[in-house]
């Protein structure tokens, strides 16, 4: 039977260690082919400088820091961090998994592929892999820079702090997201918008990386097969993020629902229309009551947008794009949950052209995964216990006057 690769860390350098070398080298200086290196401090720092808070400061990094090729944590903040940019494969952690991958894995993949239309997470050797890359990465790291892309973009929806990740070397900070990616540990993750701050040495490390054919773009190695259909998915989602900030600019009626401040910034503008960017959650649909399509924010805070009128919600599509981002125009509302007397904000759609959904078709057959393929994977437990309890059935808010947006 094939058996699993070694947990430990390996003592000897590994191939993929000296293409880092290599690549850290090119850091002060041209890249291999004689363009610009593929770090512009000075803009980096400029924009520091512009806007203080996307710098979060310097942490010392816990015991067992790395949980994986993409996440790891730092003592002094209370959470773990997501490493913007970065998707790396996942690491075994059941003995289900192993067993299932030490009966071939030709076999483990295609059985894995076949629960879903929609592209897998599933432990992968590579996933090991990217682990010991970051663990030898961090090796003797002390204390590491921890960096935002947006002042206004801190956590994630399980509330993981959303960074990038530096580590001094030779005076110098590295930037580990786009090492990680230059090291073929992982692909350039777009899903939830391009870098801002990073694109281009992003997009670089990546182009050096597969024509390298260094680790995901080995095709001797055992990883994941439709990386071409997941980039082109998850562009196609940046671009649709893309055009929201660009129309998002000067307007303060516009509202990112992962922005920090956007349910202030929602409840600031009760009973009048907001544009609001979010991803479809879960669709509620009340004997009673209207029809909840929850936009997805994070554990316990999504915000619900209200159709009374059924066809109004089919015509819109949204049902079709769940999981995936959508516009939503709508009516700031307040309601009051007679069974708990939470107060909720919610917006109300009564137009269908108040709705506004991708043009691409999301791969696989439609509909949010049973379980969210971004969660993190080492507190799975935790966050499937986390789902919102099932809403009883509720009478519908008060109906204000419908005002065309």
């Amino acid at each position: 039977m094939k058996r699993m690769p070694e947990t430990r860390v390996r003592r000897s350098p590994p191939p993929w260690l000296l293409l880092l070398a290599l690549g850290l080298g090119a850091c002060g200086g041209a890249s291999v082919d004689g363009s610009a290196g593929p770090y512009d401090r000075g803009r980096a720092q400029a924009a520091l400088a512009d806007d203080p808070g996307l710098l979060l400061g310097e942490f010392p990094l816990r015991a067992n820091a790395v949980v994986d090729g993409d996440t790891i944590k730092v003592g002094g903040l209370d959470g773990s961090l997501r490493l913007l940019g970065l998707d790396a494969e996942e690491t075994f952690k059941s003995e289900r998994d192993r067993r299932d991958y030490e009966a071939g894995w030709e076999s483990y993949l295609a059985s894995r592929m076949a629960r879903t239309s929609r592209p897998i997470k599933v432990p992968t050797p590579l996933g090991e892999e990217a682990k010991y890359f970051a663990r030898e990465f961090f090796e003797g790291v002390q204390r590491v820079r921890i960096e935002r892309d947006h002042p206004r973009e801190l956590r994630d929806r399980y509330n993981r702090f959303l960074a990038y990740v530096f580590v001094e070397r030779d005076g110098r900070w590295v930037n580990y997201n786009v090492e990680c990616i230059r090291a073929g540990m992982s692909p350039y993750f777009t899903k939830y918008g391009y870098s801002r701050r990073y694109h281009d040495e992003f997009v670089q490390a990546q182009r050096e990386a597969r024509a390298a054919q260094r680790g995901i773009w080995d095709p001797s190695k055992q990883h994941y097969t439709d990386y071409d259909v997941r980039l082109a998915w998850w562009d196609a989602r940046a671009e649709f993020v893309q055009a929201f900030e660009r129309d998002e600019e000067g307007r303060t009626d516009y509202i990112a629902l992962t922005n920090w401040d956007a349910l202030r910034r929602i409840e600031a503008a009760m009973g009048d229309y907001v544009t609001i960017l979010a991803t479809v959650g879960d669709i509620r649909q009340s004997d009673r009551g209207p029809t909840r399509v929850m936009l997805s924010r994070r554990m316990f805070s999504d915000v619900p947008a209200i159709f009374f009128d059924p066809y109004v919600l089919e015509d819109s599509r949204a049902r079709e794009f769940q999981g995936e981002y959508i516009r939503v125009r709508g009516r700031v509302q307040q309601w009051t949950n007679p069974y708990n007397g939470r107060v909720q904000l919610q917006v109300r759609v009564d137009q269908a052209s108040q709705v506004v959904v991708p043009t691409y078709v999301p791969p696989g057959n439609g509909g949010a995964s049973a379980v969210d393929e971004d969660a993190p994977q080492d507190d799975a437990p935790a966050a499937a216990a986390q789902t919102p309890a099932a809403a009883a059935p509720v009478p519908p808010p008060p109906v204000p006057p419908q005002v065309t947006p």
